[in-house]
Parts: structure tokens; C-alpha cells; sequence
């Protein structure tokens, strides 16, 4: 028995270790998120303080994910000049097409590309299981909604607009 002990105990401790690996930030908590976008350039969520940022979950191969696309390049367009930034976290697993993709669609913000498709370190960092999510920032960089799908254009004027 008491090898059967020490399997539960040390099947118990992975799936613990596990559960430390995966944060789901609520409401209210600051993102950390620092990368090399697959342009090349620097990203780091904690330079973009003072604007409001959509974290968009999503990869070229999801047809919601693509049917949102032109809703985040308007939202973009219209108030980019305001503060509002948008940064990419693809799920895709080839490079070229994500870049192809990006580029006819008019998708000029960063994109974080690791190639591992569910296994996204930033996927699974954040316990991110579906797609697409748009996660809306606001102006300190905490966490305010992960659903910026409903009504993003109401929801990005509110916040750009908020003290």
C-alpha cells in the first residue's frame, strides 16, 4: 500500500505543478507579457501603460477567429491614433502563412509565434482553451474583460474615454 501512497502523493504534486503554470488572471489584474514578435520587434505589455490594449487570442486556421479579424482592423484603424494598441497571440503552427495572412488582411500589430499551435506558451500560460479570446487591457495594463468580442468598438471608446 504504500507504494500506491507514494503514486497518489507524487500525481497530486504534478498536477499541482501544473496548476502553477497556468494562471487565469481575473479582472482587475495586471498582464505581464513580454516577447519577440515575429516581425522581430520587442514587445512588452508594461511599455504599452497609458494606452488601451486588445490581447487577442486567435490563429488563421479558426474560422471565428477569422471572421473577427475585420472587426479588431476597424477598431484598430479608428482609434489607434487615440491610444488603442493590439497585440497577437497566434496559435498558428507555420510562420509563413501566419505572416501572409496577417499582412492581406492588414494586421500591421505585433503577433506572438511560437509554432505550437494548442501548446502556445502564452496559450497555456494564461489557461487560454479556446479561441478566439480578446482580452481588453485597460489604460494600466490591468486585465478588464476577456470577452472584447461583445461590442469591442463600445467597449475600446469606453475605455479610451475613462479617467
Amino acid at each position: 500500500m504504500k507504494g500506491f501512497e507514494i503514486i497518489v502523493a507524487a500525481l497530486l504534486l504534478a498536477i499541482g505543478c501544473f496548476g502553477m503554470l497556468t494562471y487565469k488572471p481575473p479582472p482587475g489584474d495586471p498582464i505581464d507579457l513580454t516577447f519577440t514578435a515575429v516581425d522581430g520587434t520587442a514587445v512588452d505589455l508594461n511599455d504599452l501603460r497609458g494606452k488601451v490594449v486588445l490581447l487577442d487570442f486567435w490563429a488563421t486556421w479558426c474560422g471565428p477567429c477569422r471572421g473577427e479579424v475585420p472587426n479588431v482592423v476597424a477598431a484598430y484603424n479608428k482609434y489607434h491614433a487615440q491610444g488603442f494598441e493590439v497585440v497577437g497571440v497566434s496559435l498558428d503552427q507555420d510562420r509563413d502563412s501566419l505572416s501572409q495572412f496577417t499582412a492581406n488582411n492588414g494586421m500591421v500589430w505585433p503577433q506572438f509565434f511560437d509554432g505550437q499551435g494548442w501548446g502556445n506558451s502564452l496559450a497555456q500560460r494564461y489557461g487560454v482553451r479556446s479561441i478566439p479570446q480578446m482580452w481588453l487591457l485597460d489604460r494600466k495594463g490591468r486585465l478588464v474583460t476577456k470577452d472584447g468580442r461583445d461590442d469591442l468598438d463600445g467597449q475600446v471608446a469606453a475605455l479610451l474615454n475613462a479617467p
